[in-house]
C-alpha cells in the first residue's frame, strides 16, 4: 500500500465459483478501479460504486476475500470495516472487492470471459509484491460455498421468469446423443421435462449401468435407453422415440421428491427455516405446480439432507471430527463416548482459545446451563460459560448428550475438571438440585456452588401459585431479590422479615432454600454479583433459534461462533484507551462522582473510617481490599467509601482493582484464536472412519414437545385465587361458605 493509498478493483456482474480445493473464484463480469486511504468514509466510497455502475446506492452491498482465505466473503459496511479492510492488505498494491445487488447489474460491453487483473483499469504506480498478512480472523460466518452465487430477478419480471423456466424444462431431454454427467443428473432432467411436458413416466429395466424410462400410459411408444459409458460416471442417450400417444399435456404430472428438493435448496441455502407451506406458495406462484404438504415436507428433508448431509451419517463423522478438533486446535479437547451397541451417548468439547482465555483472563466463575436442540434424535446441549472483564459471555466448554440426566451432568462435570486442572477454586452457578450439589462438591471437591436466583424464583412461584393473589407473589419476589443482593447480614435480615410479614408459609420456604447458597450476604465464593444462570441466556436463544441440522453441524456452528466472537473482541479492545474495560471504567467512574460527598474522619494506617451524607459509617481496610458495606468484595471494584480512602492518600484508584476488569486482562482473554475445521464430507472420501458410531436411541416423540422444567416466564401471571367476603379465607367463595351453612 504505497504513499498510505490502496487501489482497489472494484468488480460486478459476475459469478462465483467453488475449487475443488473449496477457495472461490470469481468469473466475467464488469470491472472498475479506484483507491482508498485510511481517511476515506465509507459513504463516499460506496456513493462512488454505486456511480460507477449506476446501481442504487441502498440496495449493493461490497464484499471482499482476506488474502490468505479464499474461502470467505467479508462484508464492508462502516467506516471500521474499511480500516480493517486496508490493514489486511497494508502489504498489497491493489486488493478486490465484489459489488453485488438484488438484482442483475446493467448489461455493460465486458464479455463473459473470466477477469484477469490484466484486464483492470488501474492507474500508473509502483507496484510492490504482494505479502498478504497471515494473523486474522474473518467477522463474517464461514459457510461452504457449494455453488455459484446468482442474483435474484427483479418483481416484474417473475411472470416471465416462471414462463421461461418451464419451457427450458421442456428442452432438458434432446435425444440421442444427448450426454448427463451422472445418473441423478439424468433422473433430475428427466423430472423437470415429463413435468413440463405433461406426462407421467416408469423406470424399467434400469441399473447401475443404464437407464431406461418409458411412458406410463398404456400403449404409448415414448421411451430412451441411456447406457452409462464404460470407465465414466456419463450416460448417453442411446435409443429414443420421441412420440406420445397418450395425449401428452392434458395430464397434469406431479413432482417428485428429488425435483421438489433442487427447486428449494437455494432458497433453504438462504433461509434455513422455511417451511412447506410457503414451499406450497412459492412453487405454485412461480412454477404454476401444485403441491401438497407430504411433497412439500418430503423435498424439505431432502434438500437439507444435500446441503447439510443426514443426520444419521453426522454421528459416524463424529470420531473423525474429534481428531480433527485436535489436529487443528492444539490444546482443545473433544471427547466422544458411546454405549455398548456403539450408539452416540455424549461428546464433551472445549478449544483452546476458550480454555487458555479463561484460566488467563476470566473470573473463576462458571455459569452452568442446558438447552434442547432441535434434532431428529432430539439432545441436549450442556454449557460451562465465563463472563469477560466487560461481562460478555464467555463460552468455556460445552457437550452434546443424548439426554438430560444426572449422570450426564455429573460426567460433563469430571471432563470439566480434567481441562481446569490448574485453575483456582472456582465459584459455580447452577441449579440447586441435590445430585447438582452432590457431582460438584465430589468432581470440585474446593468449589462454590452457588443456586441460580432466577430457578429459585420459578420455584416459589409454583409453590405458592393457588394459594396467594398476583400482587402478593409479586411483592414476595421483590423482596426475595433484595434479600439476595442485600450485601450485608443487616439487610437480608430485613427483606425477609417482610416476606415474614406477608407470609409465613414463604418466610420457612425462603430459609429452606439455604439461603448460604444464594444469597450476597452469606455466600463464601466470588459471584461478582451475578446470581442467575440465565446470563447465559442470549446463548441460548441463538442456539435454540439454529434449525435442525446434523451433530456435525452444531458442532462447527458453535465453533464458528467463538471464533466470531473472539475475532470482534479482539478487535474492539485495540480501540480501548482506559485502563479498565468500558463497563467497569464506567462503574468506577460513577464511585468517583459518588465519593466526592464522602468525608474521610478517621484513619489508622491503612484502615479508614467513611462517613457518608447520612452520617452512617463504613470502615475500609486497603491493605485487605475491603469494606464493612461489603460491595467492595462483592463487586471486585472500590466501592464509593475505598474511593474516598484511596483518594484521601494520594493513591491511584486503579491499582485497587480486580485484574480481571482490566483492558491488558480482556486482551489476553481474547488473545488465543480458534482455527477452521476441515470439512468432514471431504476428509470421508480420503479417510476411513476407526469407530462407527450409530445414533441415540432416543428419537422425537409424536406430537407437541412438554413443557421443559423452568420455562414459565419471570412475568407469568399467577391465576387469582377466590377469596371469601364472609370469612376471608382463601379457596371458596361466599356461596360456598361453610360458615353460611
Amino acid at each position: 500500500m504505497a504513499n498510505g493509498k490502496l487501489i482497489v478493483v472494484c468488480q460486478s456482474g459476475g459469478k462465483f465459483a467453488t475449487n475443488a480445493d473449496g477457495t472461490l473464484s470469481y468469473f466475467g463480469g464488469d470491472a472498475h478501479a479506484t483507491s482508498l486511504t485510511l481517511n476515506t468514509k465509507f459513504d463516499d466510497f460506496k456513493s462512488e460504486i454505486s456511480d460507477m455502475w449506476k446501481y442504487d446506492l441502498h440496495s449493493l452491498s461490497i464484499k471482499y476475500l482476506l488474502p490468505n482465505n479464499k474461502r470467505t466473503l467479508i462484508t464492508i459496511s462502516t467506516d471500521r470495516d474499511i480500516i480493517r479492510f486496508l490493514e489486511f492488505h497494508e502489504d498489497s498494491a491493489s486488493a478486490d472487492v465484489y459489488v453485488m445487488t438484488p438484482s442483475p447489474p446493467a448489461p455493460s460491453d465486458a464479455t463473459s470471459l473470466p477477469c484477469s487483473r490484466s484486464s483492470h483499469t488501474m492507474p500508473n504506480g509502483p507496484v510492490s509484491p504482494i505479502d498478504a498478512p497471515t494473523d486474522y480472523l474473518p467477522d463474517e460466518p464461514i459457510f461452504p460455498v457449494d455453488a455459484p452465487m446468482d442474483f435474484l430477478p427483479d418483481a416484474e419480471d417473475a411472470g416471465k421468469q416462471k414462463t421461461s423456466q418451464i419451457s427450458s424444462w421442456k428442452s432438458c431431454i434432446t435425444g440421442v446423443g444427448q450426454t448427463f454427467n451422472t445418473r441423478r443428473e439424468l433422473h433430475e432432467a428427466l423430472d423437470k421435462f415429463s413435468l413440463a411436458h405433461g406426462f407421467h413416466y416408469t423406470l424399467k429395466n434400469s441399473d447401475g449401468r443404464r437407464f431406461c424410462a418409458r411412458c406410463k400410459a398404456e400403449g404409448c411408444p415414448w421411451f430412451f435407453i441411456a447406457p452409462k459409458l464404460s470407465t465414466t460416471k456419463l450416460f448417453r442417450i442411446k435409443k429414443m422415440n420421441d412420440t406420445h400417444t397418450c395425449g401428452v399435456g392434458s395430464i397434469r404430472a406431479s413432482a417428485s421428491r428429488k425435483l421438489v428438493a433442487s427447486i428449494v435448496k437455494e432458497k433453504l441455502r438462504d433461509t434455513p427455516t422455511y417451511k412447506p407451506q410457503e414451499i406450497i406458495d412459492d412453487i405454485r406462484r412461480d412454477l404454476g405446480i401444485e403441491l401438497n404438504y407430504a411433497q412439500a415436507y418430503g423435498g424439505i428433508a431432502a434438500a437439507l439432507e444435500e446441503l447439510q448431509g443426514s443426520h444419521r451419517t453426522a454421528y459416524n463423522q463424529l470420531p473423525l471430527l474429534c481428531e480433527k478438533i485436535l489436529e487443528t486446535n492444539p490444546g482443545s479437547a473433544a471427547i466422544l463416548n458411546t454405549k455398548e451397541d456403539l450408539s452416540f451417548h455424549r461428546i464433551f468439547v472445549a478449544f483452546h482459545a476458550s480454555l487458555y482465555g479463561f484460566q488467563n483472563g476470566c473470573r473463576p466463575l462458571l455459569f452452568l446451563d442446558c438447552t434442547s436442540l432441535k434434532s431428529k434424535y432430539r439432545g441436549e446441549l450442556f454449557t460451562a460459560t465465563a463472563l469477560d472483564g466487560n461481562n460478555g459471555i464467555f463460552l468455556v466448554a460445552f457437550a452434546i448428550v443424548d439426554v438430560l440426566s444426572d449422570d450426564n451432568w455429573h460426567w460433563f462435570l469430571e471432563q470439566l475438571k480434567t481441562v481446569l486442572s490448574m485453575s483456582p477454586e472456582i465459584t459455580f452457578v447452577a441449579d440447586m438440585k441435590k445430585e447438582m450439589s452432590e457431582s460438584l462438591s465430589l468432581v470440585f471437591p474446593n468449589c462454590f456452588h452457588g443456586y441460580c436466583l432466577h430457578q429459585l424464583t420459578e420455584s416459589l412461584k409454583r409453590k405458592f401459585k393457588g394459594s396467594l393473589t398476583l400482587e402478593v407473589v409479586r411483592v414476595l419476589i421483590s423482596e426475595f431479590h433484595s434479600a439476595a443482593y442485600a450485601p450485608t447480614a443487616e439487610g437480608f435480615k430485613k427483606c425477609i422479615e417482610t416476606i415474614k410479614n406477608i407470609s409465613p408459609e414463604a418466610y420457612e420456604w425462603v430459609l429452606q432454600t439455604e439461603p448460604e447458597h444464594w444469597a450476597n450476604a452469606f455466600f463464601k465464593g466470588a459471584r461478582y454479583n451475578h446470581l442467575k444462570s440465565s446470563v447465559t441466556e442470549s446463548f441460548c436463544d441463538w442456539v435454540s433459534d439454529l434449525p435442525a441440522m446434523p451433530i456435525t453441524q452444531v458442532i462447527e456452528m458453535i465453533r464458528h461462533k467463538l471464533m466470531e466472537f473472539i475475532y470482534t473482541h479482539k478487535m474492539d479492545s485495540d480501540q480501548w484507551s482506559s485502563n479498565l474495560t468500558p463497563s467497569a471504567e464506567e462503574n468506577l467512574q460513577r464511585s468517583l462522582v459518588n465519593s466526592r460527598s464522602l468525608e474521610v474522619v478517621l484513619s489508622h494506617s491503612s484502615c479508614f473510617k467513611v462517613r457518608d451524607t447520612l452520617g452512617m459509617i463504613n470502615v475500609v481496610n486497603l491493605e485487605n481490599w475491603d469494606c464493612s458495606c461489603r460491595e467492595w468484595q462483592i463487586n471486585g471494584l472500590p466501592c464509593l467509601h475505598a474511593v474516598a480512602a484511596i483518594e484521601h492518600v494520594g493513591k491511584n484508584v486503579y491499582d485497587y482493582c480486580y485484574r480481571y476488569f482490566t483492558t491488558e486482562a480482556f486482551k489476553v482473554t481474547y488473545s488465543e484464536s480458534i482455527n477452521p475445521i476441515p470439512l468432514l464430507d471431504r476428509c470421508m472420501k480420503r479417510e476411513s472412519l476407526p469407530v462407527l458410531v450409530h445414533p441415540p436411541c432416543v428419537t422425537r416423540p409424536v406430537g407437541r414437545p412438554k413443557e421443559r422444567k423452568y420455562a414459565l416466564k419471570s412475568n407469568q401471571a399467577v391465576k387469582r385465587t377466590l377469596q371469601c367476603s364472609k370469612c376471608k379465607k382463601l379457596g371458596h367463595n361466599k356461596r360456598k361458605c361453610k360458615q353460611s351453612a
